[in-house]
């Protein structure tokens, strides 16, 4: 026997038990986006490495570590995209949307990252994002922090997820906090681990985001990133917590949230739940000015977020708000010489007359008991029964799987019956 061929090890398979959740998830996102005019885009999955290298910073654990990286025939390094921001951009600026011209746009799609695969991170993982170019301020800021605000409440968990804010500030205004925060670590060096003392020098606001105890520690002594903020990035933060308040949306600033990503300034934010253990990130983004002129572009004003379709499904689940659609409204019975081929001609019918109507045809044979079994496997509500009896006089059995209760109809009927029971 050969030998079993298995999915490469944190790329999973959606089953169909599972895609109704993820179709729901995915269908409530696309509500509540277009909902605020946000218009989609499609980016290629494979790009070029350098994109990744210049947008999300040499010195990052997704450049260092996490990316599929390969050459092509031709010699060209290539990468699996490990996010959607820096293709988004790439292709802003690649096909002239963003010259001088306001941009809301959003994708949705897999994202791949060579990490240690655990609940709630995988290394095929599906990320939605939105983008917004050309509009400087923090009402945008805002809106798309509403924006998720309204899908928590669509998916039912709200109650379940808070939000975490901070600014770090303009470009000049990290410089300074750079070299006082290296300053305040060289005095620690005995505390320090090999990572923190890798970053100190290239990258120190991320040992920030350190998660070892020892280091968090000393870290509550460190220099706040608050006390050098510029003017600019103070009043852009506090206006857009003043609209947060008017809004409703309760959040913490917490002034360790950094994010991951090399290309943010002034605004950063993670919506964050106990519910998933350590995966805790259910979406994060903030503001990336200088990212478009960074890969070429006329310097715009950006913002975004990203949130991950599996997190969001695995803390659904969680919460048991996993009740879904089923994927079967109507059975088809057939029992008899020439009964399949009229059961068929009739679903056809109703699918014509009920474009909603999800109806399944029986083609395995079987008594009734087997088909009618079939049809409770496949979660129908109704079952028609169209036997020989039946399809001489033209008429159906429409049969409630539920209740038990059936009725003979014309089959001209049967659509009307059909639209007031589902």
């Amino acid at each position: 026997m050969a030998k079993q061929i298995q999915a490469i090890r944190g790329m999973n398979d959606c089953l169909p038990t599972q895609t109704p959740l993820w179709q729901k998830v995915e269908g409530t996102v696309k509500q509540v986006i277009s909902a605020y005019g946000y218009n989609e885009i499609r980016m290629p999955i494979v790009e070029s490495t350098h994109l990744f290298k210049r947008a999300i910073g040499e010195v990052t654990d997704v450049v260092e570590k996490e990316m599929y990286t390969f050459e092509d025939r031709n010699g060209d390094s290539l990468t699996l995209r490990p996010e959607g921001t820096a293709s988004c951009v790439r292709a802003g600026i690649e096909n002239g949307l963003l010259y001088n011209q306001e941009q809301r746009l959003w994708y949705m799609g897999p994202m791949f990252r060579h990490e240690r695969p655990q609940k709630g991170r995988y290394r095929q993982f599906h990320q939605v994002g939105v983008e917004v170019f050309g509009i400087d301020g923090p009402d945008v800021d805002a809106e798309l922090i509403m924006m998720t605000a309204r899908l928590w409440r669509e998916l039912g968990i709200n109650d379940h997820v808070r939000l975490e804010l901070n600014s770090i500030g303009s470009l000049q205004a990290r410089a300074e906090y750079r070299v006082a925060l290296i300053a305040f670590l060289e005095q620690h060096m005995d505390v320090l681990d090999e990572d923190a003392k890798r970053r100190m020098y290239t990258n120190p606001l991320r040992v920030l985001d350190t998660k070892n105890p020892a280091i968090q520690e000393i870290l509550v002594d460190a220099p706040m990133l608050s006390a050098y903020l510029d003017p600019e990035s103070q009043q852009h933060f506090t206006g857009l917590c003043e609209l947060l308040d008017a809004a409703g949306i309760k959040y913490q600033v917490n002034e360790r949230l950094v994010r991951g990503l090399d290309y943010y300034n002034r605004t950063v934010f993670e919506w964050i739940t106990d519910s998933l253990g350590a995966q805790g990130t259910v979406c994060g983004g903030g503001r990336y000015d200088g990212l478009v002129e960074q890969l070429g572009g006329k310097a715009t004003s950006s913002v975004g977020f990203a949130m991950g379709l599996e997190r969001l499904v695995l803390l659904m689940e969680a919460l048991e708000q996993d009740d879904v659609r089923r994927s079967v409204d109507v059975y088809m019975v057939t029992a008899g010489e020439g009964t399949l081929a009229a059961g068929m001609m009739l679903a056809e019918k109703l699918r014509n007359q009920l474009p909603q109507l999800r109806i399944m045809s029986n083609f395995g044979g079987g008594n009734f008991k087997k088909q009618f079994k079939r049809a409770d496997n496949v979660g129908a509500a109704i079952a028609l029964v169209l036997g020989e009896n039946e399809m001489a006089e033209n008429t159906v059995v429409v049969k409630d799987l539920h209740g038990g209760e059936q009725t003979t109809m014309a089959q001209d009927e049967v659509a009307a019956k059909l639209a007031a029971l589902i």
